[in-house]
C-alpha cells in the first residue's frame, strides 16, 4: 500500500512482524507524507530504520512508554548522503516554512528522528 509518491506502508512496518492498527495506518500516512517533502528537498531516498512499533517490540528494545512510534505518528530515518546533523537542520527548515508538520524532531549518532505529534520537540 503507497502512503506517499515515494513511500509504502510495509517501510513502516513493525520489525516483529506485527499487524499495523488501522489508526497506525492513518497517521503513518501523515509521517509518510512529511517525509515525501523532506525526500523531495533533497532529492535522494529517504530510509525509514523504524516507523510504527508494537508495545512489545517498543518494550523489548528501550523505546519510551509513550513513544510516538506506538501510534504510528513517528520514524527514525536515514537520508543516503546526508549527516544526521544536516537531515535535522533540513526539517527545521522546512517547518518554519510550513512545508512539514510541527513536531518532535531527536538528532542521534547515526539517524533522526521524526514525528508529526503537532507541537515542538527537540531532543
Amino acid at each position: 500500500m503507497k502512503l506517499s509518491k515515494n513511500f509504502s506502508l510495509a517501510e513502516f512496518a513493525c520489525k516483529d512482524g506485527s499487524t499495523t492498527p488501522p489508526d497506525a495506518v492513518k497517521n503513518l500516512k501523515e509521517v509518510a507524507e512529511n517525509l515525501q517533502v523532506l525526500r523531495d528537498h533533497f532529492g535522494v531516498p529517504v530510509t525509514v530504520n523504524s516507523g510504527y512499533r508494537s508495545p512489545s517490540h517498543n518494550k523489548e528494545i528501550g523505546g519510551v512508554r509513550n513513544s510516538q512510534h506506538l501510534f504510528g505518528k513517528a520514524a527514525d530515518i536515514v537520508v543516503k548522503g546526508k549527516t544526521p546533523a544536516q537531515v535535522k537542520a533540513a526539517i527545521e527548515t522546512l517547518i518554519a516554512q510550513g512545508k512539514m508538520k510541527q513536531g518532535g524532531i531527536g538528532l542521534y549518532n547515526s539517524f533522526v528522528h521524526y514525528d508529526v505529534r503537532g507541537r515542538a520537540a527537540r531532543w
